[in-house]
């Protein structure tokens, strides 16, 4: 992979080094106790799975940087996988959501581990929670062992700092909004903090310090993360609501429990009027097996006011807006080629 971008074969040395990691600390969590022996499961499973676009940015981050390929450089790539892990278990479990990936969820898998429990659904959430706190600790620890000298290492450390605070800020904010009356403004910063920052800004940065670029490059992966961080979670928006359960994996209409701040719901409540609000606001309020008594009327409303579209247009906006960053980035041609390809990959999925 020195110059020609070829994700599947990222992807697949980024899946070598999680797989064999997580094997690794799944047999010291059984040598512990064989009890344990669920809980390493569901830490393996939570890594197993994913597009590894966090490491692929945290990868072009450091040769943007005119940093050369490095399987060390892999390795602390790799572990933002395990953040994103930490944080999915994290939010199936605030958001009691059922599946991911066509597969029930680290919480609802966790139930056949304590049956005896006097509260086994209680106890399965903790024990989900608790593998959610281990993925992040060994997301740190993948990435100071991951071989790169330790003076690079210290470059990135205080950025760490900042993407852990980043992503516990939008999540709670995300459960301090849900129910709220929807705002756009309000929906844009649970997206950008939630999402946005940790799945495409921090990765690019952390990439470039580890590298020792100077700032103006920092500031240029900012200008082209933040917009797609955005794109990428307005995409899920949509996805959550109107994309095929085959692909996504994921329970349809999720996101109309509470409801959540979504920006899809933001903008239906923004162009409604009166009674269409109050229909909105009565198919909400309804109980349901998936949040809304009637998810197929919430969408067609949304359709009729051509909700979907207008947050296609904010995707759209916002891709370009990072494509013109990139412009303007002073990175070797390979990398701009790599993050230009990546734009359009992370804004354009069906899952």
């Amino acid at each position: 992979m020195a110059e020609a971008w070829d994700p599947v074969l990222f992807k697949a040395r980024v899946d070598d080094v999680l797989r064999q990691f997580a094997a690794r600390e799944a047999d010291h969590l059984v040598d512990v106790d064989p009890a344990l022996a669920p809980v390493a499961q569901q830490m393996e499973t939570a890594v197993a799975r994913g597009k590894r676009l966090r490491a692929a940015f945290c990868y072009w981050g450091w040769r943007g940087g005119g940093q050369p390929d490095s399987d060390a450089l892999v390795r602390a790539a790799a572990s933002m996988e395990l953040v994103h892990a930490a944080a999915v278990v994290h939010d199936d479990l605030i958001d009691a959501s059922p599946l991911r990936h066509g597969r029930p969820t680290a919480h609802e898998a966790l139930r056949a581990a304590v049956p005896r429990h006097p509260e086994a659904a209680g106890a399965a959430r903790s024990l989900a929670m608790l593998v959610g706190d281990l993925l992040m600790s060994l997301a740190g620890q993948l990435f100071v062992t991951s071989g790169l000298p330790a003076a690079f290492l210290g470059r990135a450390r205080p950025l760490w700092a900042a993407l852990a605070r980043d992503l516990i800020a939008g999540e709670c904010l995300e459960i301090l909004h849900t129910g709220a009356a929807p705002d756009m403004a309000a929906s844009l910063k649970v997206i950008r903090y939630k999402t946005a920052k940790y799945t495409v800004e921090q990765p690019l940065l952390i990439g470039a310090a580890l590298a020792g670029a100077a700032p103006r490059l920092g500031e240029g992966y900012s200008a082209y993360g933040l917009p797609l961080g955005e794109a990428f979670q307005l995409r899920d928006d949509l996805l959550g609501l109107f994309g095929d359960p085959a692909h996504t994996g994921k329970a349809t209409a999720d996101d109309l429990r509470g409801p959540r701040p979504t920006a899809l719901l933001a903008e239906t409540w923004r162009v409604a009027d009166t009674d269409q609000r109050e229909r909105l606001r009565t198919l909400l309020a309804a109980d349901g097996p998936e949040g809304a008594a009637a998810p197929d009327e919430v969408r067609a409303l949304m359709r009729s006011l051509k909700a979907p579209e207008r947050v296609e247009g904010l995707i759209a906006a916002r891709v370009e807006e990072s494509l013109r960053a990139l412009d303007e980035l002073d990175a070797p041609p390979v990398a701009v080629a790599a993050l230009t390809s990546l734009a359009h990959s992370a804004s354009t999925r069906l899952s």
